[in-house]
């Protein structure tokens, strides 16, 4: 690979201005395209094969009208008044009319017909049926609906509720935030303008093709509202990573005297072969979602992972070529015309001993003090966000809030119990025989018989639990509901539970179910392409042990805060609540990428002093010592960017945002720049040990770039560490 590589390297610097036309032909042809061909992106989840989801898809063809979306309108009349009101009567029957108006509205039913009024007369809810569900709605549709809080006077109040409002996560200046705070580590970094604006332009450009590449794929297959900004965080953390690694060592070359091509071949032979297979785990990692077998995920999870493959060969290809156009330029002002000298060795080599004289207290404290902190991870629970998870002051939660007040929380997520057979007589009857068996059970306010086909065959009963829709008791409800009226459906006669609610609590399970094969099988994958990579077995375990600390403890944070409520006010979450149901698949995907990206970082450079013949310990030592100011700057960058998402509204953007930089910065501080040289020290030579038979059938990937030809050193200059 290091020969292949270098290649490639040597290749896009003699021809840079070609390389630079072409990548700038893409940029403008997927720019043009995604203008074009851009779709709108899904903010619903679902999983095909699941009662709830089976029941949907048969609504469609037995039951048109309610296989679309729904929704409530909730209406409250002012302080000392009821809705029976004269004046306040009139204000309701004027909203009915208005939603009745709502593009791809079929029917908007008064709250004094359905008997969808407070016990104390003040609020009542108008229910609203859409002829298509959320996802297929128009933009016209979905802001009209949107705009009836307008309708609110003196006399009513109007709030639209439910999942039509509040659309996808819109990307802002919070995010600029993280941005600059890595321009600034880059500056700090490199001591040079042209060299930080250069790596950055190059993540920015690889951002670019990536998010134009997943907005043209919007057109053509359903993708999920937090993919965009999924694969906009990622892309810009991973882009900056590697391209900061890569332009490190090539300043490191060129300071020492090496030729410009030279050393802009060798940087992407030996770090763009670091890079190579750490953004080969990312892709991995991400495009392993797919084996779960739930679509938005593995729509996100691949969205991803192109966008990160789009940062790897930005790297190789198009950051080599600028290199070329900056010349030494690269390098701060002061050393670019003048013989550099040895340097004091810096933090990261005396960090790098410290660590393993004291190897023993320092795996020990590491080990014990993440165990700690995963503590909360074992009352992890988790739904699909509704209205109480929404931010304060947005329509969704404001209607979420009213009705639970009026009505109890279960209000928010009714469940649907789908009756049919082959007559109208026989679903009459299961309809009875289901209010009986439901309203004996204990979460149950409410069990009334709902919409029905044209032949009668389909009927529906709407069922209100007492508990709202994201709680653990509404999730023992539905499988209490399907206990209960299952063994009822005879013959040919069939009993599905659906709705939101029940869609939402499919979901988890089968995530949950899906997680330990994802586990095995990202594991898995990933542990052979570090076997292949540092041809060593303890190596590899270390890293995927060392990422299950990181794992354990950036849950149990994520928890305390998110879920317990631990300081979640100064992150803006005023309502903490269950954990999104996809978060911990997606998160356990994108930091074991991450971890394995410093993995390859900081273990390469190790690998690469000792088959150089230095001992394993002092290897640890330089290979830490050499690779510390790299692996910190990319850490910092990578929490950086992570964290401006914190500050997006979206409480899923939000939560993902945190979990990212909570473990990144674990995963590099604690665990690969700690708890790993320790490690490392501890096994001795014994870490880089590898079967006979192991070895023959191993191929060579060269990724110290060993079979590279050793150019002489320039007799007046020496080699200095400027990364």
């Amino acid at each position: 690979m290091a020969n292949l590589l270098y290649r490639l390297g040597r290749f896009s610097y003699q021809r840079r201005r070609l390389v630079a036309a072409i990548w700038t032909f893409v940029l403008v042809l997927l720019g043009v395209g995604a203008l074009t061909l851009g779709g709108q992106t899904s903010n619903t989840f679902s999983i095909p094969g699941t009662e709830s989801q089976r029941a949907l898809d048969a609504l469609q063809k037995d039951l048109p009208a309610a296989s679309g979306a729904s929704a409530s309108v909730v209406v409250k009349a002012p302080d000392g008044k009821t809705l029976m009101d004269p004046s306040v009567k009139a204000a309701v029957g004027a909203t009915v009319a208005k939603v009745a108006k709502v593009p791809e509205v079929v029917a908007a039913i008064d709250p004094f017909a359905s008997k969808a009024i407070s016990p104390d007369g003040t609020t009542g809810l108008i229910s609203v049926q859409f002829d298509k569900p959320a996802d297929e709605l128009s933009k016209e549709s979905t802001e009209a609906y949107d705009h009836l809080k307008s309708l609110s006077t003196g006399d009513l109040q109007v709030v639209p509720g439910g999942q039509i409002v509040g659309g996808p996560p819109e990307i802002g200046s919070t995010e600029a935030i993280g941005v600059a705070i890595a321009a600034l580590v880059l500056v700090v970094t490199f001591g040079s303008l042209v060299a930080a604006g250069m790596t950055l332009l190059t993540a920015l450009l690889g951002v670019l093709a990536g998010m134009a590449g997943l907005f043209i794929v919007t057109s053509f297959v359903d993708v999920s509202s937090s993919a965009p900004i999924l694969a906009l965080m990622l892309g810009l953390a991973v882009g900056i990573d590697y391209s900061l690694f890569i332009s490190s060592r090539h300043r490191t070359q060129l300071a020492a005297g090496m030729d410009e091509e030279e050393s802009i071949a060798r940087a992407t032979a030996t770090a763009g072969s670091a890079v190579t297979f750490a953004g080969a785990t990312v892709v991995i990692a991400l495009a392993g979602l797919s084996v779960v077998g739930v679509p938005f995920l593995t729509a996100m999870g691949l969205a991803a992972a192109a966008t990160v493959l789009t940062a790897v060969l930005v790297a190789l290809t198009l950051l080599p070529a600028l290199l070329g156009f900056m010349g030494r330029r690269v390098l701060p002002r002061k050393i670019r015309k003048t013989a550099i000298t040895p340097e004091a060795e810096g933090f990261g080599f005396r960090w790098a001993r410290l660590v393993t004289r004291f190897r023993v207290p320092i795996v020990a404290i590491g080990i014990i003090g993440l165990g700690v902190l995963a503590i909360p991870t074992k009352d992890m629970q988790l739904a699909l966000p509704d209205g109480a998870s929404a931010a304060a002051g947005t329509n969704q939660r404001v209607a979420y809030d009213l009705s639970a007040a009026a009505f109890g929380p279960g209000s928010n997520g009714p469940l649907v119990v789908v009756v049919k057979s082959d007559s109208a007589a026989t679903s009459g009857v299961l309809v009875e025989q289901v209010m009986a068996k439901t309203k004996g059970l204990a979460d149950v306010v409410a069990a009334q018989p709902g919409p029905a086909s044209a032949d009668g065959s389909t009927r529906l009963v709407s069922v209100i639990p007492k508990s709202g829709p994201a709680t653990e008791e509404t999730a023992e409800l539905v499988k209490d509901l399907r206990d209960a009226v299952h063994p009822l459906a005879t013959g040919d006669a069939s009993i599905s539970i659906t709705g939101n609610t029940a869609v939402g609590v499919d979901v988890s399970n089968k995530l949950t179910a899906a997680l330990p094969i994802y586990l095995l099988v990202v594991i898995g994958l990933s542990f052979l392409l570090l076997l292949l990579a540092f041809r060593s077995i303890l190596v590899p375990l270390k890293a995927t042990l060392g990422f299950l600390l990181t794992i354990g403890a950036t849950f149990g944070i994520t928890v305390g805060v998110f879920q317990n409520g631990w300081g979640a006010s100064l992150l803006g979450v005023d309502s903490p609540g269950p954990l999104v149901s996809f978060l911990p698949i997606i998160m356990m995907g994108i930091l074991f990428g991450l971890a394995m990206d410093y993995e390859v970082f900081i273990v390469s450079r190790v690998r690469e002093e000792f088959v150089h013949g230095k001992h394993a310990t002092e290897a640890t030592i330089q290979g830490v010592g050499h690779g510390a100011r790299v692996v910190t700057a990319a850490a910092l960058i990578m929490a950086a960017v992570f964290a401006g998402f914190i500050l997006v509204e979206d409480p899923i953007i939000k939560t993902i945002g945190f979990g990212l930089t909570i473990g990144v910065l674990i995963d590099a501080f604690v665990v690969r720049m700690s708890v790993v040289p320790a490690v490392l020290s501890l096994l001795g030579d014994r870490a880089w040990s590898f079967p006979n038979w192991l070895d023959r059938i191993t191929p060579n990937v060269d990724i110290e770039g060993e079979s590279l030809h050793v150019p002489p050193k320039p007799a007046d200059k020496e080699l200095v560490t400027v990364d």
